[in-house]
C-alpha cells in the first residue's frame, strides 16, 4: 500500500496573502487544525493551530487583531513532505516522532494531496482493548484555571490537548485550537489596552468544548478509531466508574496498525 492510496485529495489551502481570520474560518468551517500555505501554487509551508497561539499569544502582534495579520506571518517554512509513492510502511515507521503532524504529498513540484493521521485510522483493525495502549500519566486542569495557565502546561508537558476536571468528573477539553480563538476573538473584540488584562482573566471554562466524547478503556482500537473518525476528534479519554483512568491518541492507535 502506499500513500497515494490513502492521502486526501481534495486538499484546503490558502494563499499567503490571505489574512489570518480567514484561516480560522477555514479550520472551522472544515474542522481542521492545519492548513497547507500556497504561493503561486507552489507549497511554501503550513499553518497549525498551535503556530496560531503561540503568535497571537506573543509581545510583536500585541494589540494587532487577526484580520491585519498575512498568513505568512503564521506559517511554518519548516514542513515535511512525501509522494504518491511512498509505502505506508515507511510512514509508520516516523508515527509518534516529534515533529509535524501532517504529511504534504508532492509531485512534479505541485502539492497533489495530505496525509494526516486521520486518513491512517481506517488502517487500524487491531482488537487489542484501549487499556493495553492508552496513556496512564494525565496531565488535567480545572475549569478555573487560566488559559495561559493551560497553555504553558501543554508546552512544557508536550501535549496537544488537556481534559479539564471539576470535582472528580469530566467536564470538558481544551487544545490549541480553542485558544487560537480565544485569542483571535480578545484581539478583536478590545483595545490594545484592555487586551492584556482581558488574556490573564480569561479561564478555562471559557473556551473548552463540553461535552466531551470519551468510551471505557475496555472497547478496542478499532472501534477507538472509528468513533474519532466519526466524531472528528484526536483523543478520547477513558472513563471507568466515573473516573479518568487514560487517555489514547490518533498517535496511540496508529502504532497498532501492522502492514
Amino acid at each position: 500500500m502506499k500513500v497515494k492510496d490513502i492521502m486526501t485529495t481534495e486538499i484546503i489551502s490558502v494563499d499567503k496573502d490571505v489574512d489570518l481570520r480567514y484561516v480560522l474560518k477555514m479550520m472551522k468551517k472544515h474542522s481542521i487544525t492545519k492548513i497547507p500555505v500556497v504561493e503561486d501554487k507552489k507549497l511554501i509551508g503550513v499553518i497549525t493551530d498551535n503556530m496560531i497561539s503561540y503568535k497571537l499569544g506573543s509581545i510583536k502582534t500585541k494589540g494587532i487583531p487577526a484580520s491585519r495579520l498575512h498568513a505568512s506571518s503564521v506559517t511554518d517554512k519548516e514542513f515535511e513532505t512525501t509522494t504518491p509513492y511512498t509505502k505506508i510502511e515507511d510512514i509508520l515507521k516516523k508515527v509518534g516522532e516529534p515533529g509535524p503532524t501532517m504529511l504534504n504529498v508532492i509531485e512534479n513540484d505541485k502539492l497533489v494531496g495530505i496525509l494526516t493521521k486521520a486518513d491512517l485510522l481506517p488502517l487500524i483493525d487491531s482488537k487489542k482493548q484501549l487499556h493495553e495502549i492508552m496513556q496512564k500519566k494525565l496531565h488535567v486542569i480545572s475549569p478555573g484555571d487560566r488559559v495561559i495557565h493551560a497553555r504553558r502546561v501543554m508546552i512544557d508537558e508536550k501535549v496537544a490537548r488537556l481534559p479539564v476536571i471539576e470535582k472528580g468528573e469530566l467536564a470538558g477539553m481544551i487544545s490549541d485550537t480553542e485558544i487560537a480563538f480565544a485569542l483571535a476573538n480578545i484581539k478583536r473584540s478590545f483595545p490594545m489596552g484592555r487586551q492584556k488584562h482581558q488574556l490573564e482573566e480569561l479561564l478555562v471554562d471559557d473556551i473548552m468544548k463540553s461535552p466531551v466524547i470519551w468510551t471505557e478503556p475496555n472497547i478496542t482500537a478499532v472501534s477507538a478509531a472509528k468513533i474519532m473518525l466519526e466524531k472528528h476528534i484526536g483523543a478520547l479519554p477513558l472513563m471507568k466508574n466515573n473516573n479518568m483512568v487514560g487517555i489514547v491518541t490518533r498517535t496511540d492507535l496508529i502504532k497498532t496498525i501492522q502492514i
